[in-house]
């Protein structure tokens, strides 16, 4: 058994398994290549920024991008790539890349008991909200590829984009367009999204 057979859950959207690809505080961004079931290099970071918590993905998702749905993991300690974590969502950032709409799920380590009580994106800490906006409105900018922050959305908007992907997996992988559109903020101008 590898990654590519690890469920989604028994308790999803309330619990997912993630894995992770990119461990808090790393600028090595490693992604999983199904077809060698293995993490390989993709890149390291153009900027010093740094992953803000673990990122990784929801096992048995797929995303409008084609990819599998992104999550942060907000852990005590950083885990590494391949870890599985069962992670409890709370939220979930709006944005849009160079390929349209990226959603990034935020959620705590469902196994931690530091995180108990956080149920809710409010129960978060506002300034790694800012940390988290500021690194995905920036990371890319040495690239020279556009990125643009919309919002927070709470944990009913995150538990919906995760049944979503998870239905789109289940049907074998095809891509279903909300037609929802990504509109990039003239230059200059970037959408604030803290709250």
């Amino acid at each position: 058994m590898g990654l590519r057979d690890v469920s989604i859950g028994d308790a999803a959207p309330h619990e997912v398994n993630t894995i992770v690809e990119m461990p808090k505080g790393s600028s090595n961004k490693y992604e999983y290549d199904p077809e060698r079931d293995v993490f390989v290099l993709d890149r390291a970071l153009y900027s010093a920024l740094f992953a803000p918590a673990d990122y990784g993905y929801v096992a048995q998702t797929l995303a409008e991008d084609g990819d599998a749905l992104d999550i942060l993991v907000v852990t005590t300690f950083p885990t590494f790539p391949g870890c599985v974590v069962a992670a409890r969502p709370v939220g979930v950032l709006l944005m849009c890349d160079e390929k349209g709409k990226d959603e990034k799920i935020l959620a705590v380590s469902a196994r931690d008991p530091r995180f108990n009580a956080v149920e809710l994106l409010e129960d978060m800490p506002d300034h790694l909200l800012r940390e988290i906006t500021h690194y995905f409105r920036t990371y890319k900018e040495l690239e020279d590829k556009a990125t643009q922050v919309l919002d927070w959305h709470g944990r009913e908007r995150a538990l919906a984009f995760i049944e979503e992907c998870h239905a789109r997996f289940l049907a074998g992988g095809e891509r279903v367009p909300t037609g929802e559109a990504c509109v990039f903020a003239e230059p200059g101008h970037p959408a604030d999204a803290t709250s």
